[in-house]
């Protein structure tokens, strides 16, 4: 039975887990951590727990995942895979709820009916759920339907045998699942989708609900167990638990029950936890870790008894790899087993805070992939001397992955750092809400001289991006030259005024964005052909791209007229290199070069047939999500650092404010990177997300694996490492683990109400901005075209 309403249950839960965050990140008598695996150097009998209530054996590392604060992202399995509805628990199945208003899925909102919580659903559902082995299983469903209602399940795409459901109350449906046949259940990821029948009209400007889902318990074999069934459920596994005479907050678990986590280990991580048994006697308890593509080891073994067992386990041989850890309790019979504390541990920052920079320059490059600068790729053809001797001078991010695949909703992101489904600014004519703070305007409030020298049309006033600068321009809109070399001057011209106090100076140049018109010197470097006479000319390059993106395609691009498209590409980028590093000349003979923070990064790529279409916009593979992304500053970045975690440029603002020694940001749905500048990684699991509209969804993690979720809710995995151009899709059964973690992180990501604090349990509601439509009028619309933006 669950107790009291899930607003209360919910409230509990979170301050059971602040004060185990509390006590886990406490500082006391500590020791250094064992060396070696196993249960590190932890005395079996000692009473006092290592990870609450002094520390000890953690001196010199913190908390980077709090695995018991983030219960909801854990599998449980008791007697089979159990999905607790209505809970925080659900999003990793249900992929947050994605489209709940759309014929592929929907899942609406959590409600309860006295003890019992539930999701309601409306014509369809679908729960994506991993299985070990190919076998025959039973899913039982508890669930409400309205009268009239029937189920229609199909599993991985196979219809299965209808289901009559009785309207009135909460009951079990049991749904047999065959493990015969291509589409029967398989070792790996599988799909329940649930169709209804007889779904009730809604009310007007309401969605239609089937059912109340409170459960579904996937067992092995084709009947289920007789007997009463004791749900582990999402609410009632975290509580207070006495051991060794006194009293902790932890996850609570019957015999026979397996918590499983997906992380991604950090560089010399740890794994900490006390271990104990509730009741009479002892249980055996186990852990496991499971690397992705490797073999599972036992790193943990443990006969549990009425006293905690610290465990402080070294993590080093899964360090940077994709990890399932499997908390086991055996046996069955009366008792509980506690696990108290978990998380996965990294070093603390090695160095302190360093002095605050002075200045912040922001140069972002429209249509700037990362694969054509050297310092990302070493076979590029593409000379880039400015960025080739910028690179050792600071940090470079190897894997950072832009929200968007296209400018408004990148820049608006990297500007507020707010993801495109927060700030809205997502569609051609919507508008950023002036409610969406601009870090232009936070540190405007606080001392600094703000300028702006924008060249894309799109970043303008027209829509929303007018915010808290002491001087703007925008050089599509003004009608002014838009070459580097005038962005450039211009912007040096505002610093030199202004480097008497502290400043931020924003600049977006366009050059590698269509029209691509490089000067002849430049285009002669990569195609030296004089007599080419193809349908490539420089100031129509965007009207081209677009006649070759159609479906199907009004013109046929050669692979001779491919050769100068990129030719004129790669010479923008040159020219723009040469007079970046003019521009540096200027900073430098300013004296402010070494008291300023200097960030480039990119919007997007551009593509050129990598995967059979051109330009950007429409797709979100690599050459358009990878981006460059760079920072320099003497007094706080390392020089000569590559970091490899997958980060976004969205994280620039809160990043900005650290390295200013400025408040931060308030609502910032994404965390500094400064950790990485101090010989650490941030708390928590480093993945990037991006989107394109409505219509994909993708998550890359650790730098390696990248999921794809598209609007039909088909999905395709890559290994970046060993394919960086995606070449070749990999299908999810076979990387179990690296497709659970995605598919875990992307979901509750997705199903966030707030996701400021995605991670968290108990998120609350995040900002509700309300966005707008700008007018398009002629005049913009013919600045827009110019770009090659077809309006």
């Amino acid at each position: 039975m669950r107790n009291g309403s899930v607003v209360e249950r919910r409230r509990l839960v979170f301050v059971c887990l602040g004060l185990v965050i509390a006590t886990v990140s406490g500082c006391g008598n500590r020791r250094p951590p064992g060396e070696g695996g196993g249960s590190g150097t932890a005395d079996p009998d000692e009473e006092t727990p290592t990870v609450a209530g002094g520390n000890h054996g953690f001196d010199g590392f913190r908390v980077h995942q709090d695995l018991m604060g983030q219960l909801h992202f854990a599998d449980v399995d008791r007697g089979g895979l159990f999905i607790d509805f209505g809970t925080p628990a659900h999003s990793k199945y249900t992929f947050g709820d994605w489209r709940g208003n759309n014929d592929t899925s929907q899942w609406a909102a959590d409600g309860h009916d006295g003890d019992t919580t539930f999701t309601y659903v409306g014509g369809r559902g679908r729960i994506y759920f991993p299985a070990e082995r190919a076998e025959p299983m039973v899913a039982r469903i508890r669930l409400k339907a309205n009268a009239g209602v029937g189920l229609a399940p199909y599993l991985n795409g196979t219809a299965l045998a209808s289901v009559t459901l009785q309207p009135g109350a909460f009951r079990d449906v049991d749904v047999p699942l065959p493990a015969t046949g291509a589409n029967g259940v398989r070792a790996g990821e599988n799909q329940l989708l649930l169709t209804f029948t007889g779904v009730p009209a809604a009310e007007e400007g309401a969605a239609p609900v089937a059912a109340a889902i409170d459960s579904i318990r996937f067992v092995s074999g084709t009947t289920v167990p007789a007997g009463e069934y004791d749900a582990p459920t999402y609410d009632t596994m975290i509580r207070p638990v006495t051991m060794g005479g006194s009293q902790h907050r932890a996850i609570v678990v019957q015999r026979g029950t397996t918590l499983s986590y997906f992380v991604h280990v950090p560089a010399r991580g740890r794994l900490g936890f006390n271990v104990g048994f509730e009741g009479e006697g002892t249980s055996q308890v186990r852990v496991f870790a499971h690397p992705e593509g490797a073999e599972r080891r036992e790193i943990f073994a443990h006969q549990a008894a009425a006293r905690f067992r610290p465990a402080n386990i070294d993590l080093a041989p899964f360090a940077n790899q994709v990890v399932q850890l499997d908390f086991v309790a055996e046996g069955a019979g009366a008792g509980k087993v506690a696990w108290q504390g978990a998380a996965v541990y990294a070093p603390e920052p090695r160095q302190a805070r360093a002095s605050r920079a002075k200045n912040v320059i922001f140069l972002l490059i429209d249509t700037l992939r990362a694969d054509r600068l050297h310092v990302y790729n070493t076979n590029t053809r593409v000379r880039t001397p400015t960025m080739d001797a910028l690179g050792p001078q600071g940090t470079l991010f190897d894997n950072a992955h832009s929200v968007e695949n296209w400018t408004k909703p990148s820049v608006a992101s990297v500007l507020t750092g707010l993801y495109p489904r927060t700030h809205r600014a997502r569609t051609e004519q919507s508008v950023l809400p002036a409610g969406a703070l601009m870090i232009s305007e936070h540190l405007q409030a606080n001392g600094f001289r703000t300028g702006s020298f924008i060249a894309n049309g799109y970043v303008s006033d027209r829509f929303g991006f007018k915010q808290g600068w002491d001087f703007y321009t925008n050089f599509i809109r003004e009608n002014k030259g838009t070459d580097a070399e005038v962005v450039f001057r211009e912007a040096g011209d505002w610093i030199e005024q202004n480097h008497g106090q502290r400043f931020f100076a924003y600049i977006q140049t366009i050059d590698p964005h269509v029209p691509y018109d490089p000067p002849p010197e430049y285009l002669r470097m990569y195609d030296a052909r004089t007599d080419y006479t193809g349908i490539v000319q420089p100031r129509s390059t965007g009207e081209l791209l677009e006649q070759a993106k159609r479906n199907p395609p009004a013109v046929n691009i050669t692979p001779s007229d491919q050769q100068r498209l990129e030719a004129l590409h790669d010479g923008e980028i040159t020219q723009h290199d040469a007079v970046l590093g003019r521009f540096i000349e200027r900073m430098k003979t300013l004296g402010i070069w070494d008291d300023t923070l200097f960030i480039i990064t990119a919007d997007h790529g551009e593509e050129f047939r990598d995967h059979g279409s051109w330009g950007h916009g429409h797709s979100v593979y690599e050459e358009l999500l990878h981006v460059p992304l760079y920072f320099r500053f003497p007094g706080a970045v390392p020089a000569g650092t590559r970091v490899g975690d997958s980060v976004g440029p969205i994280s620039i603002p809160a990043t900005v404010t650290d390295l200013t020694g400025v408040p931060a940001m308030p609502n910032l749905e994404t965390t500094s990177l400064v950790d990485y500048f101090r010989a650490s990684v941030p708390v928590g699991p480093r993945v990037a997300f991006s989107d394109w509209s409505d219509e994909r969804r993708v998550v890359t993690v650790a730098g390696r694996w990248k999921l794809i979720v598209r609007g039909n809710f088909t999905s395709t995995l890559f290994d970046l490492e060993a394919d960086p151009r995606e070449r070749t899709a990999l299908e999810l059964v076979t990387h179990p683990i690296a497709a659970r973690f995605c598919r875990i992180h992307l979901g509750i990501w997705n199903g966030a109400t707030n996701r400021a604090r995605w991670l968290e349990a108990e998120q609350g509601q995040g900002q509700n901005l309300q966005g707008g439509d700008a007018t398009m009028d002629p005049e913009i619309r013919a600045q827009l075209r110019a770009l090659g933006y077809a309006n």
